[in-house]
């Protein structure tokens, strides 16, 4: 989170490719030196400086998207759904790549492949425009809004619930299904792969979505992962619960591309510190997931932590329709001020 937050920082005061190129590179490198078998203080080492860093690579694509199409006669949000939609892909067949190498070569070919990726992202992000085109300065009415304010704040909180729920369901589930409903792992495989793959369409389709529409969406994915897991708690049938991982895959679409573009659209002139701020909602959640889940599952079980996490989606949406209506209010003092006499 750190190392993202600093290239995010430093993209918007000299945007171009070196930001991304370099936390590829640092991921990339902390692969090849988990060939080593390195102990475990080392390992650390490698876990914390390298793979951690390449963790920004995530923010990076998508803020050198939005810059480089900045300017052009298309929407600037058309790259967001694009590359949002290749990551879900990235997400469908990259276990079973793994999978493949793993019942192969074993784990130094899962090592070397990875590191290998990253040297293909380094080339892919070398060949894009030495530098991005910047959107043109914005005006008084749109520029950037103080990190702090309630505007930026409270959808930043929105989308952190938001992943929390996502997450923590992701560890309870399997169990849920495999201890409970006395499914097997394979059932949880089908889940999570259906899930991705309907993540696909959903993000492609939102380039139909007009700009107006977009925090309607937002609010509409969100509900849409609260009725997920007001029916995966409900639900008894392994079939079933298999069938409404697609209405999860939607919501992480539609959350996770119009989501970035929120954040930037909120800081026009920033995309670097926007997009890291939702790629650092993700990561929070993620890191909260896990204690959180395995808590309440240890001592309530695990239907009580999916019956959290529908909490948990219910309170995202209630923020982030809080935020749109302080947005709104917000916008209209800023019109009556520029109206007044002065």
């Amino acid at each position: 989170m750190a190392a993202s937050a600093w290239l995010g920082r430093r993209y918007d005061h000299r945007p171009g490719r070196w930001p991304a190129v370099l936390a590829a590179s640092l991921a990339g490198t902390g692969y090849l030196l988990l060939l080593a078998a390195p102990p475990y203080p080392l390992l650390l080492l490698i876990g914390v400086v390298f793979l951690g860093a390449g963790s920004a690579v995530f923010p990076q694509l998508f803020a050198l998207a939005k810059s480089h199409t900045n300017g052009a006669a298309a929407r600037t949000g058309n790259g967001t759904p694009v590359l949002r939609s290749a990551w879900s892909l990235a997400w469908a067949i990259g276990p079973l790549a793994g999978g493949a190498l793993l019942a192969g070569p074993g784990y130094s070919g899962v090592l070397a492949a990875t590191a290998c990726g990253f040297g293909l992202v380094v080339v892919a992000v070398l060949r894009l425009d030495v530098r991005p085109q910047m959107a043109p300065q914005p005006d008084e009415a749109s520029r950037d809004r103080p990190l702090t304010s309630r505007a930026v704040a409270l959808p930043l909180a929105s989308f952190t619930l938001f992943h929390v729920a996502m997450f923590s369901g992701a560890v309870a589930l399997p169990l849920h299904v495999t201890e409970v409903l006395n499914g097997s792992p394979e059932d949880v495989g089908w889940m999570f792969s259906l899930c991705a793959a309907a993540e696909i369409p959903a993000a492609l389709a939102l380039l139909l979505v007009p700009d107006r529409w977009r925090q309607r969406m937002i609010l509409l994915g969100m509900g849409l992962m609260l009725v997920y897991f007001a029916l995966v708690v409900a639900l008894t049938g392994i079939g079933a619960l298999v069938i409404v991982h697609i209405a999860r895959g939607v919501a992480i679409a539609v959350v996770g591309a119009l989501g970035i573009s929120h954040m930037q659209d909120l800081l026009p002139s920033a995309p670097g510190r926007a997009t890291t701020l939702f790629a650092n909602s993700a990561t929070a959640g993620s890191l909260v997931s896990g204690i959180a889940a395995g808590g309440i599952s240890h001592v309530l079980g695990y239907r009580a932590a999916l019956f959290v996490c529908a909490v948990l989606s219910a309170l995202a949406w209630l923020v982030f329709l809080l935020a749109q209506r302080r947005a709104r209010v917000e916008a209209d003092n800023s019109v009556t001020e520029r109206l007044s006499p002065r």
